[in-house]
């Protein structure tokens, strides 16, 4: 969801532009004012940039339909001076702002995904889902959650509690296609907050380090002002909270009821895993808007390389012309990266490799001398139980060969 550099081509003085009666016609752009800047871009193909505020008076009045002259005297007006309203012309021709160019596909955001936008249920039927309401009552179920465990830390979930059954394999057959589920539910939430504000999505399958995840684009929130965008962001943990709530109130009312303990497991790692602002995750996206930033994730990477002498030319070029808030909040957040990927190790330890070792001597015994329905079984479970993970080292090969 990162719009890229400043646009080049607003530039105020160095003569008066030639007068011409010319229109030029845009696509469907939107023009969103956002701190000392305006977003322009064009939601369709998702392609956002950020320009000086006069860069939105010369958009908004093509928009209109007024001629090149009639928008040069309103950007003179609005600059003090003249301004080359042709050269920022040439420059939205060359990123593809101006109809009659070859229509392109949104870039892709994640290794699988869907080539188009989902348009969804229609925004009168969401938007009651994150009103006032709504929002309260996600705001009381995290302070239900965070108070319920607070009073009763016997209730905060751990690798025992996702054996749901007296079998570990099995158990963990029963919870794995649940656990997506409640993912599923999560991604729904994005979209659904997505529609409520008149936006589109389409969902996508990637890796963050060694965790295979799924993910709402949400790239067309570049098109609406900054605080609109958190609901969106905020809508999957808040759907998650609402769950763990309801999950939460019936161990305390039926204590001990069968899989209510694994499924509070399921929530309570997976949104954790949220908190790990490190891997691009949802509160990520939540610090991205509150901080200002264009495109963090990209300066933290040439900034890291920087560090480690191995920034080339292009990439050091590429640096310079970033947005100083990028450099400032990214000049302390490669550090926070790189710590947060022993984090990540250390999460994967304790959530993970419990349940990896205990799955992996219930499929080599199953396997082994395992026979009929058993060996079946757990050759279905073991195949259900391992394909994030092999799902994830077939996501890193196709990334290192898009790069090559």
């Amino acid at each position: 969801m990162a719009p890229g550099p400043r646009l080049p081509g607003v530039r105020a003085g160095g003569g008066r532009m030639s007068v011409e009666a010319r229109r030029v016609t845009l696509r469907q752009l939107t023009v969103v004012p956002d701190g000392d800047d305006v977003l322009i871009g064009d939601p369709e193909r998702a392609t956002f940039v950020a320009v000086p505020p006069v860069g939105g008076v010369v958009v908004r009045a093509l928009l209109a339909g007024r001629t090149l002259a009639e928008t040069a005297e309103l950007a003179e007006r609005e600059a003090g001076q003249p301004v080359d309203v042709d050269a920022f012309v040439q420059t939205l021709t060359a990123m593809g702002f101006v109809v009659g160019d070859e229509e392109v596909a949104p870039e892709r955001t994640a290794t699988v995904q869907h080539r188009g936008w989902l348009t969804g249920p229609p925004t009168r039927v969401v938007r009651p889902l994150f009103g006032r309401v709504a929002w309260t009552v996600y705001g009381l179920a995290a302070a239900f959650c965070v108070t319920v465990f607070a009073l009763r830390p016997d209730l905060f979930p751990g690798p025992a509690d996702a054996m749901v059954l007296p079998d570990a394999g099995l158990s963990l057959v029963v919870l794995v296609p649940l656990a997506f589920l409640l993912v599923g539910v999560h991604e729904l939430w994005h979209w659904f907050a997505a529609r409520a504000l008149g936006l589109r999505s389409r969902f996508g399958v990637d890796r963050r380090l060694y965790f295979l995840v799924f993910e709402t684009d949400l790239s067309q929130l570049w098109s609406v002002p900054r605080r609109a965008r958190y609901g969106p962001q905020l809508a999957g943990l808040a759907i998650d909270l609402v769950l763990l709530a309801v999950f939460l109130s019936v161990e305390l009312v039926w204590p001990g009821v069968w899989l209510v303990p694994g499924l509070v497991f399921a929530v309570v790692s997976t949104t954790l895993w949220q908190c790990m602002i490190f891997l691009r995750t949802d509160l990520y996206g939540v610090f991205v808007t509150a901080t200002g930033c264009r495109d963090l994730w990209r300066v933290k990477t040439l900034l890291l390389r920087q560090a480690f002498g191995r920034l080339d030319a292009s990439g050091t070029a590429e640096l310079a012309a970033a947005d100083p808030r990028d450099v400032r909040i990214g000049t302390w957040f490669r550090w926070l990266w790189l710590a947060g990927v022993a984090v990540g190790l250390a999460y994967f330890a304790v959530f993970y490799l419990p349940l990896l070792h205990t799955t992996a001597t219930w499929t080599v015994a199953g396997l082994t001398t395992g026979t009929g329905t058993r060996f079946w079984w757990t050759l279905l479970g073991s195949t259900l139980l391992y394909l994030p993970f092999v799902s994830v080292t077939v996501l890193a090969v196709r990334e290192r060969l898009s790069r090559r």
